[in-house]
């Protein structure tokens, strides 16, 4: 059986569409909020259908020297056209983007995730230094 660190895939999101972008400063100042930004398919669109969707995004922060990353936060994206019509029939549409803040007296890594609801999950990392 898989591991479930084993079933996250990544890869460039200048290519691939499902890999969510993390807009983040490099750097931060210890105690002051830091704005991070999520999104799946800003480089290269990702379908918004019934049939083909992102469910939902995540972000994580790692600080460094702690066991554990902490949850930032969790979105769920509910509205992919549906309606009592059927699918694809709604003008209702979640765009598949997310916005966090956050503050730390630590340096670490802020992680993203996604689920695709046909090609699974999905991961992104990008460090953070805090002085």
């Amino acid at each position: 059986m898989a591991e479930f660190k084993e079933l996250f895939q990544s890869g460039d999101w200048k290519a691939e569409k499902h890999v969510p972008i993390i807009e983040a400063p490099d750097k931060a100042k210890k105690g002051e909020w830091i704005k991070v930004t999520a999104t799946v398919g800003k480089e290269v669109d990702h379908p918004n259908k019934t049939e083909h969707h992102i469910s939902w995004m995540a972000l994580y922060f790692h600080p460094e020297g702690e066991k554990f990353p902490y949850e930032i936060g969790k979105a769920d994206f509910s509205c992919h056209g549906a309606s009592a019509q059927g699918p694809d029939t709604s003008s209702v549409y979640t765009h598949h983007e997310v916005t966090f803040s956050f503050k730390t007296d630590k340096p670490g890594i802020i992680y993203a995730s996604s689920l695709c609801n046909i090609h699974g999950l999905w991961q992104n990392a990008k460090a953070l230094q805090v002085s």
